[in-house]
């Protein structure tokens, strides 16, 4: 019942949201840089932090350091969907969110060195989600993907949390999708969405992490990581600025220069890393630790000569 009730509030607040955001002009408008030919409401994926409140609240205030960093991560980004704001003010607010973070997973006893190599990854991870929110169905497929992994990795490996916040933010997902993932959008993720989710994630992905003792489980965002860390490499050799808007990535590419339909190219990446994660689960309660490790390297640089080659055949065509 409790899923019910909550599945129908996320339908009535995200309707309620579009009202507002096209009252106030939350609106992403197209331009060159864009995948998309006509306006559309920016900032659905604020029934994430919204579905994590309704968790928290369920669960008898529980988490509440992952809670708050995720409110005030999730602000900034809502403030930053309706007015753009500086660079330097989110990054503030990101770290203080994961430093919030390390907190709750009582990480504090660690070397400082080890605690900036987590925080710099950990932002790296959360801007790499934002990055990555530029099609329909993208967000929504590829983190039901990353969902679907850690719960059966809860379920049938070890046991790291209890699985109502999977549930709760699985339904939020499918809730968003229903909006986002079609032909014509109704919504966009916006910054609240994509940082909130990739943030959750990160908590649930550290949980498990911290849980087992096995960093291989990072694999679990394999695809976003590869795209990511390859489109900047490339930007950077060509002496281009990392921080402007682009279509250089290949989710991109695949949908504008090849004409892949977008929800084909936003299912392509959630099936491909949902195998993954599901590969990797098999795995690894029956492969020691140095051949996962070793099949983990050989995955990253399969996915990274599929990209270059997906690449190299793109340039040569134009």
């Amino acid at each position: 019942m409790i899923y019910i009730i909550y599945s129908a509030s996320l339908l009535l607040l995200i309707n309620v949201y579009f009202k507002l955001a096209s009252r106030v002009n939350i609106v992403d408008q197209p331009n060159e840089r864009s995948s998309h030919a006509k306006p559309v409401l920016r900032g659905g994926g604020i029934i994430f932090p919204v579905g994590a409140i309704f968790w928290f609240i369920w669960s008898g205030c529980q988490l509440y350091w992952f809670i708050s960093g995720l409110l005030i991560i999730s602000l900034i980004s809502l403030v930053d969907d309706i007015h753009p704001i500086s660079f330097k003010i989110r990054l503030s607010i990101h770290i203080v969110a994961i430093i919030f973070l390390l907190a709750q997973f009582e990480l504090f006893h660690l070397p400082w060195w080890l605690l900036v190599i987590i925080i710099v990854t950990t932002t790296g991870i959360i801007n790499a989600f934002n990055f990555m929110d530029g099609i329909n169905g993208m967000t929504a497929g590829y983190s039901l993907s990353v969902l679907i992994g850690l719960w059966v990795a809860n379920n049938y490996q070890i046991n790291f949390i209890g699985n109502e916040l999977i549930y709760f933010m699985m339904i939020a997902l499918v809730v968003f999708g229903m909006y986002n993932f079609r032909k014509n959008a109704r919504c966009f993720c916006g910054d609240v969405g994509s940082v909130s989710i990739s943030f959750i994630l990160v908590f649930l992905l550290g949980k498990l992490i911290l849980t087992s003792g096995n960093i291989v489980y990072i694999m679990f965002m394999a695809i976003y990581g590869v795209d990511t860390f390859l489109t900047i490499i490339t930007r950077l050799f060509h002496g281009e600025n990392i921080f402007k808007p682009h279509r250089q990535h290949l989710y991109q590419i695949l949908a504008n220069e090849y004409q892949i339909s977008q929800l084909s190219v936003s299912s392509g990446f959630a099936i491909i890393q949902l195998l993954t994660n599901l590969l990797l689960i098999l795995l690894i309660p029956k492969v020691d630790e140095l051949h996962i490790i070793i099949l983990s390297i050989f995955i990253l640089v399969l996915f990274g000569i599929g990209y270059l080659l997906i690449k190299k055949r793109n340039n040569s065509a134009s």
